[in-house]
């Protein structure tokens, strides 16, 4: 008979997918090794986890919060009061949750949960996932001596690198295995090899232009097919643009991330910190086209954790045309051995286990103190 309550947790995730899926990656976890465990969510009503949050079965709780952000002007003068007012919102929840370890995962509600859990006297612990931390993370790890990280990258000094949490079928994805499934659900026909354009949670303007170019200016070829995530704001334009090519498909995003890793040959992509996580961890070729306006440019800082090993090439924001695509893709293309040896050349680092790491170290904060397994960085 269970003497004690179950584990409960609150995770503050929020804004893009980039912080919101390795957080739910991490309840996933938990849930794994606590099958009782609750596990809840802090956001706001503005980004992606009033979405992607509850359609993965877990509750959200949005708090009053504005963005960490130097281009707010003169509201960042508001921004203490705010981060006061949520705060205290997070501690009145925590309470009401029983929770016994609060995560920051970034983005602007991690700051209150972590300044929550510590007016309510409870530990908590930040996991970073990007090679350069985000503001309200540099924020946070002032409140709490329990810092992880995605990438050993020393920003963040005393911090614990776990690797990024990802979703265990990318983590486990055997992509030789998958790969002839994968394609016929995403329907590639045979014979081709698959470019795939993925712009993020939200999609990249940019990249599907190029994605649109590079498709007119491959309309008679038959041994390549472009498969372009555009999100949903960009989806009918796109599918205008492309009219009925024979070459590129158009879809607003992808459930299934390891049928695209498994299916496709190389991928165009934005450099978030989960995106070159996953595919570090699964292989896959890319150009990478770090987001030119992510804060203290970490997008470019993280893509270097592929490109310097050989795993991808970088290119520019600026520099991404149909044409400058065109002339890095096709040889890559018609040379299957290059292809291989960047596949090879990843290294998948951590990022599989990350999740189940993760969870051991805040299952751990969730035993009194005298039975922890481990003493964390002060």
């Amino acid at each position: 008979m269970r003497t004690t309550p179950p584990l409960s947790v609150v995770i503050g995730a929020g804004g893009t997918g980039g912080h919101i899926y390795p957080g739910l990656a991490l309840a996933e976890a938990l849930r794994r090794a606590e099958p009782d465990a609750v596990i809840s969510f802090v956001g706001t009503t503005r980004g992606l986890e009033t979405e992607l949050i509850p359609a993965a079965g877990y509750r959200l709780h949005t708090v009053d919060m504005i963005p960490f952000d130097p281009a707010l002007g003169a509201r960042r003068y508001l921004l203490p009061a705010a981060l006061l007012k949520s705060a205290a919102q997070c501690r009145a929840l925590l309470r009401e949750q029983g929770a016994r370890v609060a995560v920051g995962m970034g983005g602007y509600p991690s700051a209150p949960v972590v300044l929550g859990a510590k007016f309510a006297g409870l530990p908590s612990l930040i996991h970073e996932s990007n090679a350069v931390p985000g503001r309200a993370n540099q924020f946070a790890a002032r409140l709490t001596p329990h810092i992880a990280v995605a990438f050993d990258t020393g920003h963040l000094p005393g911090a614990v690198t776990t690797g990024m949490p990802i979703a265990a079928a990318v983590a486990g994805l055997d992509r030789s295995a998958s790969r002839r499934t994968a394609r016929r659900e995403l329907g590639v026909p045979e014979g081709r090899r698959l470019v795939l354009f993925n712009g993020g949670s939200l999609g990249a303007r940019r990249l599907t232009e190029a994605a649109v170019g590079l498709a007119h200016r491959w309309r008679h070829r038959d041994d390549a097919y472009l498969l372009v995530k555009t999100g949903p704001a960009a989806l009918d334009a796109t599918r205008e643009a492309l009219g009925d090519s024979p070459v590129a498909r158009a879809v607003p995003y992808l459930d299934r991330m390891d049928l695209a890793y498994a299916a496709a040959d190389l991928v165009v992509c934005r450099a978030g910190s989960a995106t070159v996580a996953e595919l570090a961890t699964t292989g896959v070729p890319a150009v990478l086209v770090p987001y030119p306006h992510a804060p203290g440019d970490h997008q470019t800082h993280n893509a270097r954790v592929l490109t310097d090993a050989g795993a991808g090439l970088l290119l520019p924001d600026a520099d991404t045309t149909a044409e400058r695509l065109a002339a890095l893709v096709e040889p890559l293309l018609a040379d299957p051995a290059r292809l291989a040896a960047m596949s090879g050349a990843a290294d998948p680092g951590p990022h599989a286990h990350a999740a189940d790491l993760l969870a051991e170290r805040v299952r751990d904060l969730a035993r009194p103190t005298t039975t922890r397994t481990e003493e964390y960085a002060a």
